[in-house]
């Protein structure tokens, strides 16, 4: 049974309720994050925090919690489900009002909620155990703020359903520019002559915490690290295309819309990638 939390109380999942007139409910009017837990250790929580306050003042919302207290919250609610690889998912929302109205309520009484659910273990950069992910391809047709964790995510939901459609795992976007921005769930990198490269942020993007943690990672490490524009053409003439996301790490893709990327096998430039990422996911 999972237990999950929801407003100040801690519930089974099944047993949880929201009201209809929840503005996440009805709008998509909240931010949300998944973060992982290692063994009750907490990937990248710092970031993770950072990025959920910088969603929630884009939509004008305040922090319900502080930092100490969201982290006493993700320690019980792993404790209380156990399990030795956890996502902890966390949603705010600007809570139910009266009135189904676009304006913003003049007061309200946010909802909060988490659960965790299980995830693969990590890899540790063995080929023979990699999740491997074929892709499909296609113009990007969100919406222009996908650098806010919203949780209105009915654009990714389409563009993932069509990839799966297209007998695909993920689907890589592209936009009018025909230059990468993300996959619908996952930030992009590719490798080519081992330089690993990956497009910068903006609006089209979502500031992925694994993707700034490898970044960070390599160039510490001192990797030929780019951050540049990527075109469509690159992608598919790349030596190796990685996915990046929290509950993935990084992930190698090994076919694009039907065509291997190389030799159809994680390459060793991700060995070493995520060989690197797994030493130091607790401290970047």
């Amino acid at each position: 049974m999972t237990i999950a939390y929801l407003n100040g109380k801690f519930v089974p999942l099944e047993d949880a309720r929201i009201s209809p007139m929840d503005r996440g409910f009805l709008f998509g009017d909240g931010i949300y994050e998944v973060i992982p837990s290692y063994n009750g250790q907490l990937v990248g929580f710092q970031r993770h925090m950072q990025r959920f306050d910088q969603g929630l003042a884009a939509i004008h919302l305040e922090n319900p919690m502080s930092v100490e207290e969201w982290q006493s919250l993700f320690r019980d609610i792993t404790a209380q489900n156990q399990g030795e690889y956890q996502g902890v998912y966390l949603q705010v929302t600007r809570g139910p009002s009266a009135v189904r109205n676009h304006r913003f309520p003049a007061e309200c009484q946010p909802t909060v909620f988490a659960y965790t659910f299980t995830v693969n273990a990590p890899c540790d950069g063995n080929p023979d155990t990699a999740t491997c992910y074929r892709v499909a391809t296609a113009k990007d047709r969100r919406w222009k703020r996908c650098d806010i964790k919203s949780v209105a995510l009915l654009g990714n939901v389409l563009h993932m359903m069509e990839g799966v459609d297209a007998g695909a795992d993920e689907i890589i976007l592209f936009n009018e520019r025909e230059e990468l921005t993300e996959a619908a769930a996952c930030n992009v990198f590719i490798v080519k002559n081992k330089s690993v490269i990956t497009p910068p942020l903006d609006i089209e993007k979502l500031p992925g915490v694994t993707r700034n943690m490898l970044i960070d990672i390599l160039r510490k490490n001192d990797w030929q690290m780019e951050e540049r524009a990527i075109t469509r053409d690159e992608v598919m003439a790349a030596d190796e295309v990685w996915l990046t996301s929290s509950t993935k790490e990084i992930a190698p893709v090994v076919a694009i819309d039907g065509h291997s990327v190389t030799d159809g096998k994680p390459g060793p430039v991700w060995a070493a990638a995520q060989s690197l990422f797994a030493s130091h996911r607790f401290s970047a």
